[in-house]
């Protein structure tokens, strides 16, 4: 379900009241003075290593924000990092899944996702030593996993399409951006659970090793976001709109024959990776232009329905403790945006 840090569990004012209390004393000269900043003030949007939300260095690069009439800052993290800071209130809008917006929402920081980047098609995996073959393998067997995090899910629900249950494995806790090296150096973890390009870094490590399940076995069980802050969104719809707007044009850039190379040299350039090396990491990422984000945004119970995923992985955070109350699935997503392109 979700890509989430344990540290989104305390909560700071966000970054617009904090800007209110210390530049304004008096509740009224709050009111006045706080609309006008706030529009004027660059959208701060938070993104990471993700192949969904590293599209979006395209726009960045050359200027497309620009040209659309908005103001961005968008500021580079690890993923945990990016979600940590959203919560804190110094971001508008990050780049999450739609678990970890579940994840967000019910410990604080209240969000809706207005934007369906991708879904995940294969980077998230099951890597396994050359000892075991398959999923029903791992039976009796430890597994290194970020406990909660989206690939925490992919394993249960690898699990269950084969007959097992958790409690067929023993989880060994680890950091996704070190299950790489637990893999390696730990001969009795039969597999790790992670995403690219951390499952790249898994397979190089362990000669002979092999995916054994990925998200392209379960389409739709993991979708990627930009999910806003409440206020943000009200305050500067039209802006969001325009963000929007600019994506699209960054998927239109990737997915033509014509400009796909120049698309995947920068956006592996902003990982450190050739673009050799990042076409595959591309590849396992299905990015939605308009139409399938509309039909990704339509309500449904399945997995090919931004509402299905969400409310699958809301039963596995309560199951998981990750919170403890059912979130309300409808209440984070805003289709209204997407439906408007």
């Amino acid at each position: 379900m979700n890509r989430f840090d344990s540290s989104l569990l305390t909560r700071r004012p966000s970054r617009i009241v904090r800007h209110a209390i210390a530049s304004v004393t008096a509740a009224l000269a709050v009111g006045f003075a706080t609309a006008p900043a706030y529009a004027a003030a660059p959208l701060k949007i938070g993104y990471s290593d993700w192949p969904g939300f590293v599209a979006f260095q395209i726009a960045i690069d050359k200027g497309w924000f620009k040209e659309a009439g908005v103001d961005v800052d968008f500021e580079w993290f690890d993923y945990s990092a990016s979600l940590d800071a959203f919560s804190a209130g110094k971001l508008d809008a990050v780049g999450a899944t739609n678990g970890d917006a579940l994840v967000t929402g019910a410990t604080g920081a209240k969000n809706v996702m207005i934007l369906v980047t991708d879904y995940s098609s294969g980077n998230d995996m099951l890597v396994a030593r050359p000892s075991t073959k398959s999923v029903k393998d791992l039976k009796g067997k430890k597994v290194g996993v970020e406990v909660g995090l989206v690939d925490h899910l992919l394993l249960d629900t690898a699990l269950e399409k084969n007959g097992l249950k958790e409690t067929d494995v023993t989880l060994v806790n680890a950091k996704t951006n070190e299950l790489p090296q637990v893999l390696a150096s730990s001969k009795d973890i039969a597999a790790v659970g992670a995403w690219q390009p951390n499952a790249g870094e898994a397979l190089k490590r362990v000669p002979g090793s092999r995916a054994i399940f990925t998200s392209a076995d379960a389409p739709g069980l993991i979708y990627d976001t930009f999910t806003v802050n409440p206020a943000s969104l009200s305050a500067r719809k039209a802006d969001w709109a325009k963000v929007l707007k600019v994506w699209y044009q960054c998927v239109a850039y990737v997915n033509d024959p014509k400009t796909q190379a120049d698309a995947v040299k920068i956006m592996s350039a902003r990982v450190g990776l050739t673009p050799a090396q990042y076409l595959p990491l591309l590849k396992g990422t299905h990015l939605l232009d308009a139409t399938a984000a509309k039909k990704a945004l339509t309500k449904g119970d399945g997995l090919d329905s931004v509402y299905g995923s969400s409310a699958n992985a809301d039963k596995f955070n309560v199951r998981n403790a990750v919170y403890k109350q059912a979130q309300d699935v409808g209440t984070y997503i805003d289709p209204s945006l997407t439906v408007a392109q």
